[in-house]
């Protein structure tokens, strides 16, 4: 039996799922890293909180007051976010004043943020079509900033001729994952989705092709696996 173009969409959700969560979970190691050595040392909050506004954005996006049929994209941004939290509280606990108070003023601004982006979303429009247009737009900017973070340390790996810094694994996570909902997308247009793992799917592939280009080049005397690196 031939499956439907929403049956199809389905399963390559699912599919999606799986990768994302895969994408969620690649800063685990660095994360058990600062617990099992109770320091953040030079690791940052930032990626991590960006994360959080990410995950809230589409988490509302999919609810069905914006955008029916969007189970799959909720559940994993709900995953999503509970990862981001327990990721920042080994930052509250281990880290500096500076730390906790900039996660705390962070996440107090972005839930401020997502109060008024939907008290304006609820209240001024009226349709499905004119509210998730009006919360795609803020979900492929920080979709766009959460993919493209790790692409702030290019200029490293060109320099130093070393991919130390740059996670495999969370590279080739990305790359999969924009690729997939970017399919997602296609089989029942959805162009916020589009364009935000468009450019994830994009940025994965040029961290992967400087990662081919200049991994035989990488001292390898480092005490730091790149897995353990952060997001950014």
């Amino acid at each position: 039996m031939v499956m439907n173009n929403d049956e199809i969409r389905t399963i390559v959700g699912i599919i999606g799922n799986v990768i994302s969560f895969g994408l969620f979970i690649s800063p685990s190691p660095t994360i058990w890293r600062i617990f099992k050595n109770k320091s953040v040392e030079e690791f940052s909050p930032d990626p991590y909180i960006a994360c959080v506004m990410n995950c809230l954005l589409w988490i509302f996006y999919g609810l069905p007051i914006n955008h029916p049929d969007s189970t799959l994209v909720v559940t994993i941004n709900a995953i999503g976010l509970a990862l981001e939290l327990i990721y920042l509280s080994s930052f509250l606990l281990y880290g500096n004043n500076s730390h906790r108070k900039k996660i705390f003023g962070f996440l107090a601004a972005e839930l401020v943020g997502l109060g008024v982006i939907a008290g304006l979303d609820l209240g001024l429009f009226h349709t499905h079509d004119a509210r998730s247009t009006f919360i795609g737009i803020f979900c492929i900017v920080f979709g766009i900033g959460m993919y493209t973070s790790p692409l702030t340390i290019m200029w490293k790996v060109i320099k130093t001729k070393s991919v130390e810094y740059m996670p495999f694994y969370l590279s080739l996570a990305a790359f999969l994952n924009g690729c997939c909902w970017t399919t997602y997308a296609l089989l029942k247009w959805d162009w916020f989705i589009l364009i935000a793992n468009g450019i994830g799917a994009l940025s994965g592939f040029v961290q992967l092709v400087l990662y081919a280009i200049f991994w035989r080049t990488t001292p390898r005397k480092s005490k730091t696996p790149a897995s353990e690196v952060q997001m950014a």
